[in-house]
């Protein structure tokens, strides 16, 4: 009989060690914050390693609601391309981006970050980001599709941004690229032809042909 009630007072000890520490990780899951985090200088993109704040245009980052990690990076582009991994797109994260509407373009504010999955994404504007063609991302969809109407492309929402998608926004950048090179090349050719112009050897009135005195 004693040992009988030994053995329920154990099994009565394991079940609530068990599950006071069942309550401690519900509670520190809970305690996970996933409000936006600021960009700081010296913050280095989790997918290139650049350094975020030098570069304009719309950033993103995730922090995972499990554990609190967070990712920070220099463009949305770079963001897509990192979560559109298997091994990510399974995680429990909370994903941001600058609403563009509200922000300036060249050093965008942190105070207008926006939960990524309800916004929208003009691909294939004129703007820059850090990697290039970026994908401009807006709360409203009214305003991106006036942006997409005064520089170009389409809006899509965060759903329909695919590998896809990204391979037609390397391509554009590959494109830019190109164009950007020939460019430089053409006023490098202009300033050396402009250089050589300025050092060509000048006609002295000494070195000019003597006049025949005899001819007629």
């Amino acid at each position: 009989m004693k040992q009988t009630i030994k053995k329920v007072m154990s099994f009565g000890v394991i079940l609530c060690a068990a599950l006071w520490l069942t309550a401690c990780t519900e509670e520190s899951k809970s305690q996970v914050n996933t409000d936006p985090v600021a960009f700081h200088t010296g913050d280095e993109c989790h997918v290139c390693g650049m350094l975020i704040t030098e570069w304009p245009g719309a950033k993103g980052q995730s922090i995972n609601k499990q554990n609190g990690e967070t990712h920070k990076f220099c463009s949305t582009v770079d963001m897509f391309s990192w979560w559109l991994q298997p091994e990510n797109k399974t995680l429990q994260a909370q994903i941001y981006v600058h609403d563009m509407a509200k922000t300036n373009w060249d050093t965008p504010e942190d105070e207008h970050l926006i939960d990524a999955r309800k916004a929208w994404f003009v691909v294939g504007s004129d703007l820059q980001g850090a990697m290039g063609p970026s994908l401009v991302s807006y709360s409203d969809k009214a305003v991106a599709e006036k942006l997409a109407h005064d520089r170009g492309g389409r809006v899509i929402s965060f759903e329909q941004i695919d590998l896809a998608v990204l391979m037609e926004i390397a391509q554009a950048g590959h494109e830019h690229a190109a164009e950007h090179g020939d460019k430089m090349q053409m006023m490098h050719d202009h300033e050396e032809a402009e250089h050589d112009g300025e050092h060509e050897p000048m006609e002295h009135e000494d070195d000019a042909p003597e006049k025949d005195e005899h001819a007629h």
